[in-house]
């Protein structure tokens, strides 16, 4: 595999071109068996046949590396030996006629009405659906329940119903349009998926981005970590009947969310991060009362969580519900709070710094036992440290100007792969230029794609009953993984 070079950037002619024995082998010796590197991203590009490309990112050694080979319509397929890339396969599958001789679930991923549901056997089965229409304002997805009584023995997650093309959308950008379909991919992680497209669009054009704007970015990252971890406890609360905590925590989100608000006029961060810099600033007066007006709303979250972990009643249905193995999630490839609640010491703000990041660590959040509990631990732990991290920022915001001016264009026949850590994890995005400095292949991975299968696996010997709360500890996206 080939490192990339500083700026997460390599020309298109060097990506190796292995065999496709060399290519698996290669694969699995890096990240099979819990070796510590992982596959990020795993895409074709169909231009002069059918090219394989994987992005690999190595946590301990803080690097990413690419590979490629070259495949037929068919090819042996790697998820027997890698498990984290089966559904990656299944998406190769679907979209680029590439079949993985072998792959031992193939099916649709964003095709809900070609989906051939698995069945139990035996008089004391059944199944029960649920969705895609659902009460409420909710996404559209579908639940479908193996039961043995009450007990779920398989659970199939089955979404798609409003898959939007926004990657094919990106191809032949950059464009007017092209930083707000990243602002939309997944509507609550605005900031995420906008810095990850700025951050390629950077390393593409050689842009320097100003310190103060990497501060400013990085404030309002933590804050949509903040506002939705803390919405995320409240939730929770909600889904157990403890109403205190439900109520307060539903209201301290939106007045998280209203920080945002203060620093661009958009409650999710939109119009606010621009390739370059920013498109907004804050004043001394301003970042003193946003510092005032965080703490006062992180005393206000403390006291309300504070009571999830004394009432005895509320940790009963968090404790050994919905537990996910260590192994287990590192097998398919899960990441962010899901991953960490699993005792996954992994972070893109740690393992693979970009600005603020690298001169600021926030420690990783962990805990051991993979249930619900674990993962609104480390929600409460993350949302603490993301505040923190931001009061001592705005204490000392670099001076400078927010944004960098550049009418160089993209680099032409290169591949930019990003990390970001998301409020759900990890977000990767990874580019591919022509010859002519237009996107040729622009691929996005949300941690959505990586952590659904993590939520069927949670259900695995649980009570039915037990779905809206283990569904609300992982709270993935829909429209993230419906790209």
């Amino acid at each position: 595999m080939k490192l990339l070079e500083t700026g997460n950037k390599i020309s298109v002619a060097d990506i190796p071109d292995r065999s496709y024995n060399d290519f698996r082998a290669e694969l699995i010796d890096s990240c099979g068996g819990g070796k510590g590197a992982r596959i990020v991203s795993l895409f074709a590009l169909r231009e002069g046949g059918n090219r394989l490309i994987a992005a690999v990112a190595d946590d301990k050694a803080g690097t990413i590396s690419v590979t490629s080979t070259l495949v037929d319509s068919t090819y042996p397929s790697l998820t027997p030996a890698l498990p984290q890339v089966h559904l990656f396969e299944r998406e190769l599958f679907e979209a680029d006629g590439l079949r993985p001789e072998g792959h031992p679930w193939l099916k649709s991923v964003r095709n809900p009405f070609a989906t051939d549901f698995s069945r139990m056997g035996g008089d004391e089965s059944h199944e029960v659906a649920v969705g895609p229409v659902h009460a409420g304002v909710i996404e559209p997805g579908h639940f479908r329940f193996q039961c043995y009584g009450e007990n779920v023995e398989h659970l199939e997650i089955s979404l798609g119903y409003q898959h939007r093309g926004i990657e094919n959308a990106m191809v032949g950008g950059p464009d007017k349009r092209t930083v707000h379909l990243m602002e939309t991919a997944a509507g609550d992680t605005s900031i995420g998926h906008s810095l990850a497209y700025a951050r390629i669009f950077e390393s593409m054009a050689g842009v320097m981005v100003p310190a103060r704007a990497e501060a400013l970015r990085a404030i309002a990252l933590e804050l949509e970590r903040i506002a939705n971890h803390v919405g995320d406890l409240g939730a929770l609360a909600g889904d157990v009947g403890y109403l205190p905590t439900k109520s307060f925590c539903g209201r301290l989100r939106g007045d998280f969310l209203n920080i945002t608000a203060e620093l661009c006029g958009n409650r999710f961060g939109r119009n606010l991060v621009r390739p370059g810099g920013v498109a907004f600033d804050v004043s001394g007066d301003e970042a003193l009362a946003l510092a005032g007006r965080l703490k006062s709303l992180l005393a206000q979250a403390d006291e309300a969580v504070e009571l999830l972990w004394n009432t005895p009643s509320v940790l009963a249905r968090f404790e050994h519900t919905g537990i996910v193995s260590r192994q287990d999630a590192i097998d398919v490839g899960l990441v962010g709070p899901a991953a960490r609640a699993c005792g996954l010491d992994m972070d893109s703000r740690s393992d693979h710094p970009t600005g603020m990041y690298r001169y600021t660590a926030i420690p990783v959040s962990t805990s051991l036992s993979g249930d619900v509990y674990a993962r609104a631990m480390v929600r409460m732990l993350e949302y603490r440290r993301s505040a923190r991290f931001i009061l001592d920022t705005l204490a000392s915001l670099p001076a400078g100007k927010t944004t960098a001016e550049s009418k160089a264009p993209l680099a032409s026949a290169m591949l930019a792969v990003f990390l970001v850590e998301g409020w759900r994890g990890e977000i990767c995005h990874c580019a591919i230029t022509s010859a002519d400095g237009k996107f040729l292949r622009y691929k996005v991975t949300d941690p959505s794609f990586h952590n659904w299968f993590g939520l069927a696996l949670a259900l695995r010997g649980q009570q039915i009953s037990d779905f809206p709360l283990c569904n609300k500890s992982f709270n993935l996206s829909y429209c993230g993984f419906d790209l």
